[in-house]
């Protein structure tokens, strides 16, 4: 009898910990070296890519995408994405078009800017038609955020556009790459609506709220973000390698015996997001984690 309670208990423990097991996000696209987006998501390692960048859109600007050395989209040589993509959300990945990033040419002037750019996103990545699809005909799963410069104003105006098409058929995910000092400066008022469905916090290159040896900033920074944005996850955003951002790091052991313990017990805990693949390929980082995630 001790022994089946002890077998039942502890198939409830796993069962727990399954429960909230997490998932993890990559971004790709700003390395030629990283590999394929369709080998990416063959890897097995992650459930979510995000596709950077869009970085040039509003302000009456042409939007254009730049994924580096993968494809030249000004000949419309990134429209060969399509099969890459499709291959991934056949095997359960969301694949998502990033706007923004650290060195983009974005700004939205007005809610009617962010109108026009939200009809832009759904006629050219998501359900909507046009005769100039910069991936092609496939249908990305959502919008990321990562937006790090241009203006702190109606990107609340965007989400709001942009999540009004999901009631057109097939969901409009928002996902966002906020930085982890509480609010973020460019989206918190975004963040506050409630339409994000996944936020990955950028827990680096920010030394008042990451892990530097000691948890307790991290910690607390991540209460925060759980206790007050109304998201169905978040996420710990980490560099894959120390190359692969100023500061930040955290070395895999630390990771899961230290980090992911006092984290994971988050109802809201989602799991961890990294940059980038390039780098993620140099360390085998995702590898490493994703039996503890």
């Amino acid at each position: 009898m001790a022994y089946r309670l002890a077998l039942l208990s502890s198939m409830m423990l796993l069962l727990a910990m399954a429960a909230n097991a997490g998932g993890i996000a990559i971004y790709w696209g700003q390395n030629g070296g990283e590999g394929t987006l369709a080998e990416t998501c063959s890897t097995g390692n992650y459930d979510f890519v995000n596709l950077a960048f869009l970085a040039t859109f509003g302000n009456g600007q042409p939007p254009m995408i730049n994924l580096a050395g993968h494809c030249d989209p000004y000949s419309n040589g990134c429209t060969s994405l399509t099969t890459d993509i499709k291959s991934c959300q056949a095997k359960g990945i969301k694949v998502m078009l990033t706007i923004g990033g650290a060195a983009g040419s974005y700004y939205l002037t007005s809610a009617a800017d962010a109108k026009q750019v939200a009809t832009y996103l759904w006629n050219n990545f998501l359900g909507g038609k046009s005769s100039t699809r910069p991936l092609g005909e496939a249908v990305l799963d959502g919008i990321d955020f990562d937006i790090e410069g241009g203006t702190t104003q109606h990107w609340d105006d965007l989400a709001r556009y942009l999540s009004k098409y999901s009631s057109q058929g097939k969901k409009v995910y928002l996902t966002a790459a906020p930085q982890c000092p509480f609010p973020d400066a460019y989206t918190g008022t975004a963040l506050k609506t409630g339409l994000f469905d996944y936020v990955w916090v950028q827990f680096y290159n920010n030394p008042p709220c990451q892990y530097s040896g000691g948890i307790t900033s991290l910690e607390d920074a991540w209460k925060q973000w759980t206790a007050e944005i109304p998201a169905t996850k978040i996420f710990l955003g980490l560099p894959a390698s120390p190359a692969a951002a100023g500061s930040g790091y955290i070395p895999v052991g630390d990771l899961t015996s230290k980090v992911l313990p006092a984290i994971k017990s988050s109802a809201k805990y989602g799991g961890v997001m990294l940059w980038d693949k390039y780098h993620d390929d140099q360390s085998g980082y995702s590898s490493s984690i994703k039996s503890h995630v």
